[in-house]
């Protein structure tokens, strides 16, 4: 009986819901949204022009830079007019991103800067994202493992990643900092608890290597936070080239510091499994004088790509915030945020922070060796 009733209820609501009449649209646009080309913050930003500071803390770039990089997407994004509308402009779209990507604010905030409706900035950012990604993987991320080709491609490019390494943190035949980044998001439909991690949020993890100079070498976004970092690189082709010794990396060699040849390796924290090319730092029950010093001569190495996610996170404040975007849509923001943390600026990070804590390093190397 029950079961009979259930059928007839939810043929009824089918047949109720099929006889209503949809909901006609009242008008094209909004009339404010209309007025795009008199409301948009683009008339702010030729203020910004006169101040510089401003412009850089709007945009999170200085002017030349957003010039540079206009040029490099505008063939990518741009769209025609049409006798119905005028489009939206390259202009407008790249400023739109960037802002987003500057505050992490939601579309609905967003609309009201920067005159355009939610459902085209849904398509415009990540549009706009995968441009940005695409004009400057090339150039800005060094270690790319692909079906075709292998970058680095040669041992001196590895070589020279150690040099700097040996220069500015006295850590020899080191390749790369490598460590995992919560990225929070919210909720997606259906995921259920596949999502959720041990801090009690929803995240993905972005496990990244960087070199000496702040700089990302090679990223890998997309795998579910319950999975540690040292799974999430063993889900990588990076990995599979390491393991199967594909990766071009030089054969031992000697240093300043040892008469015994000493093995190029990558460094992280005790979420790695410990291997000849990968090191990790010693448990503390393990420890005595010698090896402390190995552990902080490894600490000050792989704290390189810890200050890089504090660099990330505090030039683009999206990665304080919950993203709520699809799955997909996620994955191009978070991509382009590797190869623009240090666009164009060759190595020179524009935060301070990372320039004081090289000083104050090199300032505790001359104080430490007097001191021992």
């Amino acid at each position: 009986m029950d079961r009979t009733y259930l059928l007839a209820l939810a043929a009824v609501l089918v047949v109720e819901k099929i006889g209503e009449k949809s909901k006609s649209r009242r008008k094209w646009a909004k009339d404010w949204l209309l007025n795009r080309s008199t409301l948009s913050h683009t008339h702010l930003l030729e203020e910004l022009r006169l101040e510089p500071a401003d412009w850089h803390n709007y945009l999170r770039m200085d002017e030349n830079t957003y010039g540079k990089l206009l040029r490099l997407v505008t063939p990518l994004i741009e769209r025609k007019n049409t006798h119905l509308r005028q489009c939206i402009s390259p202009h407008e779209r790249l400023t739109a991103t960037l802002r987003f990507l500057a505050t992490g604010r939601s579309y609905e905030d967003l609309k009201f800067s920067v005159i355009i409706s939610p459902q085209a900035l849904g398509c415009i950012i990540p549009e706009t994202c995968q441009a940005l990604y695409t004009v400057l993987k090339d150039e800005y991320i060094k270690v790319r493992i692909n079906k075709k080709k292998s970058v680095p491609k040669c041992e001196d490019d590895w070589k020279a990643i150690s040099k700097d390494f040996d220069e500015r943190w006295n850590f020899p035949n080191c390749l790369g900092a490598m460590d995992g980044k919560h990225v929070r998001i919210a909720p997606l439909p259906n995921s259920g608890s596949y999502f959720y991690n041990y801090k009690g949020s929803h995240s993905l993890v972005l496990l990244a290597m960087v070199n000496a100079n702040y700089e990302f070498d090679m990223c890998y976004f997309g795998t579910n936070d319950r999975v540690s970092d040292g799974g999430v690189l063993k889900n990588t082709r990076f990995y599979d080239k390491l393991v199967n010794h594909e990766l071009k990396i030089p054969a031992p060699s000697k240093s300043k510091y040892s008469e015994r040849p000493l093995a190029y390796v990558f460094v992280g924290d005790e979420a790695f499994a410990l291997r000849d090319d990968f090191l990790k730092p010693i448990a503390q029950k393990q420890l005595n004088s010698d090896r402390r010093i190995f552990n902080y001569r490894l600490s000050r190495c792989r704290r390189i790509v810890k200050n890089v996610f504090g660099i990330l996170a505090a030039r683009f404040r999206i990665f304080h915030t919950e993203i709520n975007l699809k799955l997909e849509s996620i994955e191009k923001v978070v991509w382009v945020h590797a190869v623009r943390c240090i666009t164009f600026y060759e190595g020179k990070l524009l935060l301070g922070t990372a320039r004081l804590n090289v000083l104050i390093m090199k300032i505790w190397n001359v104080v430490k060796f007097y001191l021992v």
